[in-house]
């Protein structure tokens, strides 16, 4: 049996102000530095000795997980960084202000960009664009590692994440719209050699 940790990066600047981030490179505040911390002590906490760790390429992911390690004690951990782990791309309405957009498109057509499965925004991908990228890295990499009996630690974002919790927890397409995953939160799942999963977790304060 192995163990599989999923976490969203902490609270980053454009978290605070409330704008789409997607592939761009925005800083932790240092409430996401104190979330990364806290992520590390409730991993820290279940005893668990990774073996690697996945993150994207995204400062935000790299410095929250760069912050886990710290606290676990793992820093020389071996580390992959994948721009397939990258957050969803938000196209033309990264940098822009989510209310604002909201008024300028309408709430609706946001929430559709936002939340639906298939619905690219202007220039961006949808969910769905993103699980193209992240499942096949997720099967090849991360799964690989899971059934040779590795634990693996991964620091992503949220799409990211979303797209690889759709498949561990098999929802459909109407139930990963309602799947929010919180910044510094772990998720912690126990993979047979199998891939199957066996249980999982949400460690929170």
């Amino acid at each position: 049996m192995s163990t599989l940790a999923l976490v969203r990066h902490g609270q980053s600047q454009w978290n605070l102000e409330n704008r789409f981030t997607g592939w761009t490179d925005v800083a932790l505040t240092e409430l996401g530095r104190e979330e990364a911390r806290k992520a590390g002590e409730l991993l820290k906490d279940t005893g668990i000795d990774f073996d690697l760790a996945y993150t994207s390429v995204l400062s935000r992911a790299i410095d929250t997980l760069n912050i886990i390690l710290e606290v676990l004690g793992a820093v020389d951990l071996p580390v992959t960084k994948d721009q397939a782990l990258n957050e969803r791309h938000y196209g033309s309405l990264q940098g822009l202000n989510k209310a604002e957009t909201a008024k300028k498109y309408g709430a609706e057509q946001v929430h559709l960009w936002r939340r639906s499965y298939d619905v690219r925004p202007p220039d961006g991908e949808s969910l769905e664009d993103t699980a193209a990228r992240t499942l096949p890295f997720y099967n090849e990499h991360i799964l690989a590692d899971l059934k040779a009996g590795k634990n693996v630690l991964v620091s992503a974002h949220g799409n990211s994440l979303r797209s690889i919790v759709m498949e561990l927890d098999q929802l459909g397409r109407d139930q990963v719209l309602e799947l929010n995953i919180g910044t510094g939160i772990p998720l912690v799942y126990e993979i047979d050699e199998t891939g199957a999963v066996q249980s999982k977790k949400i460690l929170e304060p």
